[in-house]
């Protein structure tokens, strides 16, 4: 709620370099020693450029299955798009770097929404970093929006720690303002290695109407996915 409204590059790599090795092998033995260095340095070079043109893994989003249950819809889902979404999520406005960031955002035929945003960083030391920055400004939310909308009301929880991975946290943020329906959102923050995730859930209503528990599996599931080198 932005503002009162109703409304398996390893496994390649090995099969390159050993059918690399192979070709040498018989180039070899089928011609004399300069010829052969000669084309066992050309197959080295070719094995390089192949090497080089296999597409960096993606990491693991979530599907629409994954995400809790909408009693009245299903959800759908985008396609996994480079970047950050064009609408930054509700809380963390301005915290995620669009390089090394994918997203997926979904949304059911309701007023229920869904966000994640994956971003892989260059070290393990930069990824704990941003997981931190991240959850700072979601504690930190509420009382920014109320600062914002000083007529309306905001309030935050803490849902605590996951152990998955390299761990991961639940946050609630609930927003509130006169003649406006309240909103309520879900955050949680993990880590795998390098990579960070944030997936964030939306609706109309209060921490009463949250599924808590299937948000916790869904980012459970979220960490879990994380593809690390």
């Amino acid at each position: 709620m932005r503002k009162p409204t109703r409304s398996l590059r390893g496994a390649v790599l090995g099969l390159v370099a050993t059918a690399t090795a192979t070709a040498a092998v018989v180039a070899m033995a089928a011609t004399g020693p300069a010829q052969a260095q000669t084309q066992a340095h050309a197959q080295e070079t070719q094995a390089r450029a192949t090497a080089q043109a296999v597409p960096r893994s993606t990491p693991g989003h979530l599907v629409p299955r994954e995400l809790p249950p909408h009693p009245s819809s299903d959800w759908y889902a985008s396609d996994v798009t480079q970047g950050l979404p064009e609408t930054a999520p509700f809380c963390v406005e301005k915290t995620l770097p669009s390089a090394g960031a994918t997203h997926r955002t979904f949304w059911t035929e309701y007023d229920t929404g869904a966000t994640q945003i994956v971003v892989r960083t260059g070290t393990v030391a930069a990824a704990r970093q941003l997981a931190a920055a991240a959850e700072q400004k979601i504690r930190n939310c509420a009382a920014d929006w109320q600062r914002t909308y000083p007529q309306g009301t905001a309030s935050w929880r803490d849902y605590g720690a996951l152990a998955v991975e390299d761990g991961a946290h639940v946050y609630g943020v609930h927003t509130s303002y006169p003649d406006s329906e309240p909103g309520i959102h879900l955050f949680g923050v993990g880590r795998d290695g390098r990579t960070v995730t944030i997936v964030t859930w939306g609706q109309m209503g209060d921490y009463d109407q949250a599924p808590l528990a299937d948000f916790q599996r869904t980012i459970t599931t979220a960490v879990v996915k994380l593809y690390h080198p």
